[in-house]
């Protein structure tokens, strides 16, 4: 390696380094100031980082708070087997909700058709868990770079007593001064990784070695092809239309949220090292890869004033 890529190389470790030691300040301002967080786990890359991040925070103590699964029950199978796989290897405490008990209790009504998804009717499962354990602070792996609404939120976002945002109306957050004082029936959503981009978190993936579900390297997959967009065939989630013809393909998940609505990239990037170039040259947004932000421009932004994460 020449010069110039060593200092590449350094300059990179260097930002890496600034943003996970970021990442562990809030961490540790998260259990000082709040008496009972949580943090949202979902499988995927950001929350698996999350997890990285808290063991850092608080070693060589266990992380001091519980994680949390809002379970649309239309996962992939790879997500699931590795959550209970990662909790049950650090001895984490793991608490699942589930999106169908909402709809088996009249709370929410199954999406039919064409372009159905549970992802939405996550809000009210989500907020009826945080009023179930008195959670005042939910610690999620956002990042502003996925989608215009999160590029609004601050690091502690504060939620009314009904988990609503007001994104007009937040305070302030003066250099690394982070202000976790709540009313009553308050809670605050807190973003460690808000600052990190897509790219950064595979680096930092990279840089710790650290497993993450095999969905988010190249496999072959049957999938069928709609709006442009690569879908799962492998189950009985995802609506297909007759004619719409299964094939398989060589493909990852950039992202691994709900099946109906998260759709694959044609990719051949095996390992994390060609991930991690792929994501360098890549033009598209991963949630581009996710149909249910496509439903208007302000979706996102509307679910989060709803009480989405």
């Amino acid at each position: 390696m020449g010069t110039r890529g060593q200092n590449i190389m350094n300059k990179n470790t260097s930002h890496i380094n600034s943003l996970e030691n970021e990442a562990i300040y809030i961490m540790r301002e998260v259990a000082a100031q709040f008496e009972k967080p949580v943090l949202l786990f979902s499988g995927g890359k950001d929350s698996i980082t999350l997890v990285r991040l808290a063991q850092k925070a608080f070693y060589p103590a266990k992380i001091p708070f519980p994680l949390m699964h809002i379970d649309t029950g239309h996962n992939f199978p790879e997500t699931i087997e590795f959550r209970d796989r990662l909790v049950k290897e650090l001895g984490l405490e793991l608490i699942v909700r589930n999106v169908q008990d909402s709809i088996d209790q009249g709370k929410v009504k199954e999406e039919s058709g064409k372009y159905a998804s549970r992802n939405q009717l996550q809000t009210t499962t989500l907020l009826d868990a945080i009023e179930e354990f008195k959670f005042d602070a939910c610690i999620g792996g956002a990042r502003r770079d996925e989608e215009k609404a999160r590029a609004k939120e601050r690091i502690f976002s504060v939620r009314d007593d009904f988990g609503q945002w007001d994104e007009k109306n937040q305070r302030p957050e003066l250099f690394d001064m982070l202000n976790g004082a709540i009313e009553l029936g308050q809670n605050v959503r807190v973003f460690p990784i808000s600052n990190w981009t897509e790219l950064d978190v595979w680096s930092y993936i990279e840089k710790e070695n650290i497993e993450i579900p095999s969905i988010y390297f190249a496999h072959t997959r049957a999938t069928f092809l709609r709006d442009g967009l690569i879908w799962s065939a492998d189950d009985e989630v995802v609506y297909r239309e007759e004619d719409e013809e299964v094939v398989e393909r060589i493909v990852r998940f950039r992202t691994v949220g709900d099946m109906s609505c998260t759709a694959a990239v044609l990719s051949e990037a095996a390992d994390i090292k060609t991930v991690v170039q792929e994501i360098r040259e890549s033009t598209i947004s991963e949630r581009g890869a996710r149909i249910d932000d496509k439903r208007s421009e302000a979706a996102m932004e509307k679910r989060k004033q709803q009480g989405y994460f």
